[in-house]
Order: structure tokens, then C-alpha cells, then sequence
């Protein structure tokens, strides 16, 4: 076969997995009724894909003492760069299972790559400001998204039985993660109140919540 048909065929291959993608518009609420901001929904199959679409970069910033943005998304392996765009030195630091490290940030400079290897969620601090905090998502399924401020978010993926998990900041600590299970046959929709906790002063994170 020519260099040429093994290509067409490679695209004829990724347009009929991309045809057969479905949308499922995703909405989570808290147990009041009132919109979910970054909640992250991820999907899990018995028959994952072998490549994911999810980024393998990213960046954290941090402005007015304040990490922006407050859940950030990668896929398990990838990158994550701290930038400072404060008026004042940061020390950014993590003990959490899955990633733990610790250093210093002047202003106006960033931090080399931090990798993450391991899924889960790590939670991040400065420790000259305590009230600074954000979290990292680490996936191992591409099939992922973060709510907006309306408690929106979308993934596509193909047809098949998935189990649906959520995870959200205010979420008690050490107790099981929202979940469902869900069918898609084509385009679907996926909602789910979860029982979250006061949120934190306004200061904790600018525009959060």
C-alpha cells in the first residue's frame, strides 16, 4: 500500500471516530438547585481510547494574591508552570498524595515545569499567604471537563457505558465522590446535585464562586 492510501486511511479512520463522538451536555448543581462552578466531571469505559486530547500543559498565575485559575485541568503526565505576576514573592508548595513539592517564585518571574505522574487531585498553598489555594486535576480518562459559571460543561465521546464521577473543591474531605452511570447512544445529557460545602471568604479566591 502506498504512503498515500495509508494516510487517507488514517483519516478516513480518525473522521469515522470523530463522526461517532456524541456530545453530552454536562450540568451540576449543589443540592439547593444554584450552578456548580468548576466541578470536574470525568468519564470513565471499560475500553478507554489509547490517546488522550486533554492538555498536556498548562499554567498557573498568580495575580493580587490570588492562584488564577482555581482548577486547573491536565492528563496524568503532563505539565504544569507557575507564573508570578504579583507584586510580591510567592512559596508555592504541595503535600498532597499525588505530587508534593515546594519552592519559591520572585515577581515578574515562573517556575520551571512541575510533572505529574500520578492521577488524582493535588491541592496547592503559598505558604507566605495562606489563603491562597488552587487545585490541579490530574486525569487518567480524556473523557473530562470543568463546569462554568453556570455550572456548565461538554465532553464528547463515543457511544458505550460510562461511569460519571464528579469531584468539586467544596466536596467534604474523605467522603466517597458523586457518581452515576450513563448511556450514550448519541447526544446526551448528564445531570447530578452534589452536596457541597459553605464556600470559603470571597478572598480566598477572586471571582470563584
Amino acid at each position: 500500500m502506498s504512503k498515500l492510501r495509508i494516510l487517507l486511511a488514517c483519516a478516513a479512520a480518525l473522521l469515522g471516530i470523530q463522526a461517532h463522538a456524541a456530545t453530552i451536555a454536562i450540568t451540576i448543581t449543589d443540592t439547593a438547585g444554584h450552578p456548580a462552578p468548576n466541578a470536574v466531571v470525568a468519564m470513565t469505559s471499560a475500553s478507554p481510547p489509547e490517546s488522550s486530547r486533554l492538555p498536556a500543559d498548562a499554567v498557573i498565575d498568580q495575580r493580587k494574591e490570588t492562584f488564577l485559575p482555581l482548577v486547573t485541568l491536565v492528563r496524568k503526565g503532563g505539565r504544569v508552570i507557575f507564573t508570578n505576576n504579583d507584586t510580591t514573592m510567592h512559596q508555592v508548595y504541595s503535600f498532597s498524595p499525588i505530587k508534593q513539592f515546594a519552592f519559591e517564585i520572585d515577581e515578574g518571574r515562573k517556575s520551571d515545569p512541575v510533572i505529574f505522574e500520578r492521577a488524582g487531585v493535588a491541592a496547592i498553598g503559598c505558604n507566605i499567604h495562606d489563603h491562597m489555594i488552587a487545585y490541579v486535576y490530574v486525569a487518567d480518562t480524556p473523557w473530562v471537563a470543568i463546569t462554568d459559571s453556570q455550572g456548565r460543561g461538554q465532553i464528547e465521546a463515543p457511544p458505550g457505558n460510562y461511569r460519571v464521577e464528579v469531584w468539586h473543591p467544596q466536596l467534604a474531605p474523605g467522603r466517597a465522590l458523586p457518581s452515576s452511570t450513563l448511556a450514550v447512544k448519541g447526544p446526551a445529557k448528564f445531570a447530578l446535585s452534589v452536596p457541597l460545602l459553605a464556600p470559603p471568604p470571597k478572598h480566598m479566591h477572586m471571582g470563584s464562586y
